[in-house]
């Protein structure tokens, strides 16, 4: 027993203190990617540089997975319940496709910022439409510029689509043309409607819990006036009865 507590501590330990090591080389693996898409004419060098980089970070959140899952007290539990992670570890793993490593980042941050408090739940979901719009555009436009027939050429058609995209909008103007672009749009119109029902279950809620605070705060009012009105009513008795006996005498 003491050692399940004992291991339980140290995997909690081990989360709270790689959180924010790993955000941060999640920021690097964000400007790695883009670097290369953004100016496609940079040099070999530069260009093997951020690919060693993403490397190195997807390997930091595969470590950080094997290290959890040794601290964990159940190990077939604990990869049952975080089969996510596991995939977002071995998909790289399958085909080496810079997308795929920018999908199984993106899931590895998800899934760990999901262990801070749901106070920083607002923080997390503006993070993750700030994160979707960026990766969404990048990743769009990585596939689409050489496209041929393709309409997105720029990074600024590629940031547009992406908010038309993920707001369900859909003008038209900008459309993927390829099948791994499309694949991509899909995602992102899943995702924005995902964030969309996350935000309005959170008012929601929020408005909910506000409403029953009222409502507690009215009830415990109502019960304060009933209990001084039998405590009148008591007094009123008291009174009466005294006078009665005042008079008999």
């Amino acid at each position: 027993m003491d050692a399940g507590i004992e291991k339980r501590t140290a995997q909690a330990r081990w989360e709270r203190r790689t959180q924010r090591p790993l955000l941060a080389l999640a920021v690097l693996f964000a400007v790695a990617y883009a670097v290369p898409i953004v100016d496609s004419s940079t040099s070999r060098t530069v260009t093997l540089t951020c690919a060693v980089a993403e490397w190195v970070v997807w390997a930091a959140f595969a470590a950080d997975y094997l290290v959890r899952l040794g601290l964990a007290e159940d190990r077939k539990r604990f990869v049952r319940t975080h089969w996510l992670d596991l995939c977002a570890v071995v998909l790289p793993l399958l085909q080496p496709l810079r997308l795929l490593r920018l999908v199984s980042t993106l899931m590895l941050v998800g899934r760990r910022a999901r262990m801070a408090s749901q106070i920083r739940l607002t923080t997390y979901v503006a993070g993750a439409v700030v994160g979707l719009l960026m990766f969404g555009s990048l990743a769009v436009l990585s596939v689409e510029r050489d496209a041929p027939g393709g309409n997105i050429r720029t990074l600024g058609d590629a940031v547009w689509w992406s908010f038309t995209t993920m707001t369900t909008v859909g003008y038209g103007d900008h459309a993927p043309t390829t099948g791994m672009g499309r694949m991509l749009a899909v995602g992102l119109m899943l995702s924005g409607i995902a964030l969309l029902g996350v935000v309005t279950a959170n008012i929601a809620a929020w408005f909910i819990a506000r409403f029953e605070k009222d409502d507690v705060e009215e009830r415990r009012q109502t019960e304060a006036i009933r209990a001084l009105t039998e405590e009148v009513r008591a007094l009123r008795a008291e009174v009466a009865e005294l006078r009665a006996g005042s008079v008999v005498d």
